[in-house]
């Protein structure tokens, strides 16, 4: 008999492992905990400008084949070693894609790229690269989309971004408020920052909401507020943020608004139009500024690939080309890695005095 009342739009129901259940299946190794502990411990230490570095969240704009992305995180690896001294690299592992109408969500979502939708898989085909990467020592970050799923992979994040489309949300101010990673807020897709600094203020407070916990049952959590976060600028509202007006307007509203003048810019999206042969211009915009003196920006991000550019999702997959994004278009590794050295010579001796010149003018968080 029909219900006449309940899920008249419900299709049908699955019920998920929990994410104790996924985390037993593949637990977190001593090497990659200490992977997750040493990345979240020198961006905190950046923010509070303990660390002269800046950090670099660079990697494909998403997940969607885990050959590859293994294969660029050896690569990644390689030259954050390199260039440690002046650049933290982070991997950018992103598996949940937001969409303004329709489209693929991500390897969470639709790990098979078939709209057979098999979530449960999906968890655990990211859970199982995550841990890869910090087994090998690179720490990850991801953008926090649904609120549910940092329940089951946020133990092997080091840091977190909430993007443009979700920085407004309350149900993400929340969720901020009590995860472990330092977190960084897009300004919204308009261009605006008043969206993420009423976010980074939400978020620094206590919050009480709902969720699951490791058993997969409902609970109400109670957060203490996350101190670490900061704004991200990412252009918008059809113009470039990144110059040099732009950012000293960022840094006029964040000590209005009492938070820390910490600054991360997305070299990609609005910044640079979506054309990926923009982005070291805009990364050579930003060594630029600390050149000249800049010290409110601490972190760079990077949509980069085994290969440049993207593609549609063909119906056939075996047509899909390996090392491309399937998203928004990325600089290639050839670049990539030329563009970071080039940033790491150019900063190498200039970040240990913007550092030390920069105690008395950066607000603690």
């Amino acid at each position: 008999m029909t219900d006449p009342i309940n899920n008249l739009n419900v299709l049908s129901q699955d019920l998920l492992p929990t994410p104790q259940q996924v985390k037993t299946a593949l637990p977190l190794t001593e090497d990659a905990q200490r992977t997750v502990l040493r990345g979240r411990e020198t961006v905190r230490c950046i923010l509070d400008r303990q660390d002269h570095r800046l950090f670099v969240v660079v990697g494909p704009c998403s997940i969607h084949d885990i050959k590859a992305a293994k294969e660029y995180a050896a690569h990644l690896k390689q030259l954050a070693q390199e260039v440690s001294d002046t650049l933290y690299l982070i991997m950018r592992v992103y598996f949940e894609k937001p969409r303004t109408t329709v489209g693929w969500k991500g390897l969470i979502n639709d790990p098979f790229m078939d709209d057979s939708f098999h979530i449960e898989k999906g968890l655990h085909m990211a859970r199982e690269l995550l841990l890869h990467l910090a087994e090998m020592g690179l720490p990850a970050s991801t953008e926090a989309l649904d609120p549910i799923t940092p329940q089951y992979i946020s133990d092997l994040i080091t840091w977190t971004a909430i993007g443009a489309r979700t920085t407004e949300s309350q149900t993400h101010r929340e969720m901020a408020s009590g995860l472990s990673t330092p977190i960084g807020f897009k300004n919204g897709t308009d261009g605006s920052l008043s969206v993420a600094i009423n976010a980074l203020q939400s978020s620094a407070r206590p919050h009480h909401f709902l969720g699951i916990n490791q058993e997969g049952q409902c609970a109400v959590f109670r957060t203490r507020g996350n101190r670490y976060g900061h704004m991200v600028l990412r252009g918008g509202g059809a113009r470039p943020n990144y110059d040099s007006v732009s950012v000293a307007l960022a840094e006029k509203e964040l000590v209005a608004a009492g938070l820390p003048v910490n600054i991360a810019v997305d070299c990609s999206h609005g910044n640079s139009n979506k054309d990926p042969a923009l982005q070291p211009l805009v990364a050579e915009n930003c060594v630029n500024q600390i050149l000249e003196g800049n010290r409110s920006i601490v972190a760079l991000m990077l949509e980069s690939h085994l290969h440049a550019g993207s593609q549609p999702i063909p119906a056939d997959l075996s047509k899909l080309r390996y090392g491309v994004s399937v998203t928004d278009p990325c600089i290639d590794w050839t670049t990539t890695e030329k563009l970071l050295r080039s940033a790491r010579e150019k900063l190498k001796d200039v970040l240990p005095a913007r550092r030390a010149a920069g105690k008395q003018c950066v607000m603690n968080p």
